[in-house]
């Protein structure tokens, strides 16, 4: 299998695609960087995967879910409780989105 050097040129075109500024000493550092990860991805194609069945995870999963079954919520005080500051029966938190000309209303 011929493996297809990665070029400087090559790098500087992923990183145009990728809007990222690279300088040439770091470009240099980068290409023979890219083509050791490229190797080992060549490498790891050349496994024997014949009898091998594709899987999406390492171990057998299965979804556990419980009966969506109606039980009775907090009361209010205790929802409450802990909160560091309360209009009624509401978490008060600070205004974070706009500004005041969204509250002269």
């Amino acid at each position: 299998m011929s493996q297809q050097k990665i070029t400087p040129d090559d790098v500087r075109h992923v990183a145009h695609l990728a809007r990222l500024e690279i300088s040439p000493e770091r470009l240099a550092r980068l290409t023979s960087q890219l083509e050791s990860i490229i190797g080992y991805v060549a490498k790891i194609g050349e496994a024997d995967v014949t009898n091998i069945e594709p899987m999406a995870h390492a171990l057998p999963l299965h979804n556990v879910f419980r009966e969506d079954v109606v039980e009775p919520s907090l009361p209010l005080e205790m929802v409450l409780r802990n909160a560091p500051d309360v209009d009624g029966r509401f978490f008060k938190v600070p205004k974070i989105i706009g500004g005041e000309e969204d509250s002269a209303g």
